[in-house]
């Protein structure tokens, strides 16, 4: 009978299929082999970066002691997992820092960038850059032959020659007069900066002994004769009392203890020193005779001055009282622990560190107090009035 000819109610015999391998095992009463477990990720991955070459210039190396296994057919998805895996743990690459930008200050150099410029191009800029520069140094040198005195001019060029030039000048708006308006004005300016800069309450450096420098005698004529010592005394006016007093050396050396003071002095000249002085605070010697109410300027003057032919010059300057009650300003009596010389105006004189040399006049033999400013010395000789530091 053939299959399709069998009775469809009769059971169907069953077919016989290959034992597996663990049925085997058991029909025969064998333990069963045991069946690989399948290999772990992170074990591939392992494997793998063991297997890379550490240079990608030198070839792949195989280790003798652990031959390379070959990928079942299990462990490949294993194994791409892996590699997954491990590129999502490896880390990106950062990008490159941009280096900052540089940033230049105000004096830093900066670098050469070149300009191709053409001959005729160079040519025209030297020209024109010559006669600029030329034209700078002829105003440079008529602002300074306009502004030189008139003796200086007598003795650069002939008397007919600097006539000539007056004219031209003249004919320029720049004449005598308006020269010396010019020099007024930078020199009220001038005094106006240093009047603003005052500071009672600033003093000047001092110094030790040991930095004590040689004083030059500095008068502007002839060094008076000490002759003039015996009878000399201190006129002193414009008090408030409405008095005038008549002070002797004596007088002021009882009434005042000495104060010492080592400051620089400086000269209009250009020279300065470092002189130890030892004399009355003005402070003090205003608070022992007080100006007139209203009173702003101190007046000083020195009759015994000599021009340079020895002839009678009397010297005067004058002095705010804000700078007289300066901390730092002395009726000297003493130099270097002895009394003045006439060198250096025996018996008073004034210093001011804070004021120019030619404002500490010597041998003071009047002081008087005013409300208006009064004249000074060198201002009349086309100096400042202020002469501050």
């Amino acid at each position: 009978m053939s299959a399709d000819e069998r009775d469809p109610r009769e059971p169907r015999p069953e077919i016989e299929r290959p034992a597996e391998p663990n049925e085997r095992a058991t029909e025969s009463n064998e333990p069963p082999e045991p069946r690989p477990a399948p290999k772990r990720a992170d074990e591939d991955a392992e494997r793998m970066s063991e297997s890379e070459p550490t240079r990608p210039s030198e070839p792949e190396r195989e280790s003798p002691s652990a031959p390379e296994a070959e990928p079942t057919a299990e462990g490949a998805p294993a194994l791409e997992s892996a590699k997954e895996a491990a590129e999502e743990r490896a880390p990106e690459a950062e990008p490159e820092p941009t280096p900052p930008r540089r940033r230049f200050g105000f004096f830093t150099e900066r670098p050469e960038t070149p300009v191709l410029r053409s001959r005729r191009g160079l040519a025209a800029q030297s020209r024109r850059d010559f006669l600029l520069f030329g034209a700078g140094i002829a105003g440079a040198a008529a602002a300074a032959w306009w502004l030189l005195p008139d003796e200086a001019r007598s003795r650069l060029l002939p008397a007919g020659a600097r006539e000539n030039l007056e004219r031209i000048f003249a004919r320029a708006g720049l004449s005598r007069g308006h020269r010396e308006l010019a020099l007024d004005r930078a020199i009220r300016f001038d005094d106006d900066i240093a009047e603003a800069l005052y500071s009672k309450d600033r003093r000047v450096r001092t110094y030790s002994r040991s930095d004590v420098t040689p004083l030059r005698n500095n008068y502007n004529g002839e060094t008076p004769g000490p002759e003039y010592l015996a009878g000399w005394t201190l006129r002193v006016t414009g008090l408030a009392s409405g008095r005038i007093e008549h002070l002797t050396i004596g007088e002021l050396l009882r009434r005042f203890p000495p104060h010492d003071q080592i400051t620089r002095l400086v000269c209009v000249e250009g020279w300065s020193a470092i002189a130890w002085w030892s004399g009355i605070p003005f402070p003090e010697f205003l608070a022992a005779f007080p100006p007139a109410p209203g009173a702003r300027w101190a007046s000083l003057r020195s009759a015994v001055n000599l021009d340079e032919g020895g002839n009678p010059d009397p010297y005067y300057v004058s002095i705010d009282l804000a700078t007289a009650r300066h901390p730092q300003t002395m009726l000297a009596t003493r130099y270097r622990g002895k009394p003045l010389g006439v060198e250096h105006g025996a018996p008073l004189r004034l210093v001011a560190p804070m004021k120019l040399g030619l404002k500490n006049i010597k041998a003071i033999t009047e002081i008087e107090y005013t409300a208006a400013e009064p004249p000074d010395y060198w201002n009349e000789r086309g100096y400042s009035k202020y002469d501050g530091l």
